[in-house]
């Protein structure tokens, strides 16, 4: 059983970072706002985002379920399967060789993690064997630089990860953010057995500045690194997932490293916060971050009763000077909501995935919500994505809006266990200052697919936006379904 800590009086949380103007960028001169969050993913200096797209399933050659990672670059008219590149553990720099059911791709996340001025990509493969030690699970970061992303390095454990314990899952989850004010990002990578914190700067060898584990919560599956108190520092939240006396997922707000007195910098619980995965925006636009939180498996899928909300259900926590104190009750959302389109029923995993961004330029962070278990009409495990708009007064049902294969003008046709909304993922990629509405269609076809709306004043534009897919976008498929589309940079839950 987890053991819970005792929960303090008041404590500050996670992770937003305000978007600076960008500026004019060249190939040779490097964005130098790529740490911020309009332009975090920016790996090849140009200023536009660029989408990174797991494809965990993908062979390489003969390789079964090797695994890969498609990025896509984003420019004026957003994103494409021919400005692209694929990375995969048999590209030249990438440390690793490509092993079957590898799953490499399953997470992605960027950060400069060098401060070079070129946005770095992470990925996490928790599938991995290391040694002897199967889905121990492994970290690769691969470096921006003018001409996008070249040459990598592992990301190692911390000294005594895991001991005693196998199938952790190192990779699970990352997350990235400033917490020291010093414009060198921090790294924090979760697993099924514990966390791993890295202090930036990143050399090139992958070495951080220090590490150290956090395996006083027992697993950290999730893990969100943001800020909510205004102060410029990224606050760190630790998700442990489901727990033997508390199904929803404890959350737990960082409280620094261990120390020899035991007690002292022990995680503090938000007691009446819940959630497996999560993001960090300016919901209701007072200028703190927020956490919004999802947890998908209710009680069908759990086998037990304390989980979810039937179908799933997302939580939100605003920020404030005070940033997200202890006796905050959060703001739930499910399909049993007033305003929520859907119906909630048995194993729908509303907030299996979802992302936060501002979609027609409002000033207020929208929140999407993937339901990949949701049925469309007969068609069992479709899948749908749900949008809930932000607001002064904080998330909102008004004008709330559905999306399935079945929505008229969007690509393609529901068919059954095409699993749309798997991972959803709010960016501006085209630099409009309206987030794109991108939805992963996993199980789509034998490669799957991404679903992409342009934004604009009035919410995601549907007439002529398209589906990209994992064969187009380079990837391999042979006997197993590749599954592009599987993982963005916006949190899905990884089991």
């Amino acid at each position: 059983m987890l053991r819970r800590a005792a929960t303090a009086a008041a404590v500050l949380a996670p992770l937003i970072t305000f978007a600076l103007t960008p500026a004019t960028a060249s190939a040779t001169s490097p964005y130098k706002g790529a740490n911020t969050a309009a332009v975090q993913d920016d790996f090849n200096g140009d200023g536009y985002r660029d989408l990174a797209v797991g494809a965990p399933y993908a062979a390489n050659g003969s390789v079964e379920e090797a695994g890969a990672v498609v990025v896509l670059y984003g420019s004026a008219s957003s994103v494409s399967t021919t400005h692209r590149t694929v990375i995969t553990q048999a590209t030249s720099g990438i440390p690793g060789d490509p092993e079957e059911w590898d799953a490499f791709g399953t997470t992605v996340a960027s950060a400069d993690l060098d401060r070079d001025g070129y946005a770095d990509l992470i990925i996490g493969t928790p599938r991995e064997q290391v040694g002897d030690k199967e889905s121990r699970g492994s970290a690769t970061v691969v470096w921006g630089g003018p001409s996008g992303l070249t040459g990598g390095a592992t990301i190692s454990p911390p000294a005594g990860y895991g001991d005693g314990r196998t199938y952790c899952g190192f990779g699970n989850s990352v997350a990235t953010g400033d917490m020291n004010g010093d414009g060198a990002p921090e790294v924090t990578i979760g697993s099924r057995c514990e966390g791993a914190s890295y202090t930036g700067p990143f050399t090139r060898t992958g070495q951080a500045a220090s590490n150290y584990r956090e395996s006083r919560l027992g697993g950290t599956r999730g893990v969100v690194m943001g800020d909510v108190n205004g102060d410029g520092r990224a606050e760190r939240y630790w998700l442990v997932g489901p727990a033997d006396d508390d199904l929803r997922g404890p959350v737990y707000v960082d409280n620094g490293p261990p120390t020899d007195d035991y007690p002292a910098n022990w995680p503090i619980e938000l007691p009446h916060a819940d959630g497996h995965a999560g993001q960090i925006g300016d919901v209701n636009g007072d200028g703190y971050g927020d956490l919004v939180t999802g947890i998908a498996d209710d009680d069908s899928l759990m086998n037990a009763t304390g989980a979810a909300h039937r179908g799933g259900e997302i939580q939100v926590l605003y920020g404030s000077a005070q940033g997200i104190t202890v006796d905050q009750q959060p703001q739930v959302f499910h399909q049993d909501t007033a305003g929520v389109p859907g119906t909630a029923e048995d194993g729908d995993q509303f907030g299996q995935s979802l992302s936060v961004g501002d979609v027609n330029a409002d000033g207020y962070a929208d929140v999407l919500v993937g339901s990949p278990g949701e049925a469309v009409g007969t068609l069992e495990l479709a899948g749908t994505a749900v949008l809930l708009r932000g607001s002064a007064s904080g998330l909102t049902t008004t004008k709330a809006v559905g999306y399935t294969q079945n929505t008229a003008d969007v690509p393609g046709a529901a068919e059954v266990g095409d699993s749309f909304g798997a991972s959803v993922h709010l960016a501006d990629l085209n630099k409009d200052g309206k987030a794109e509405t991108v939805v992963g269609v996993p199980t789509e076809n034998s490669d799957g697919c991404l679903w992409t709306a342009l934004g604009s004043a009035s919410g995601p534009v549907l007439s002529g936006s398209i589906n990209l897919c994992g064969k187009t976008a380079g990837i391999t498929v042979r006997n197993t379904k590749g599954y592009f589309g599987a993982a963005l940079p916006s949190p899905h839950v990884s089991n």
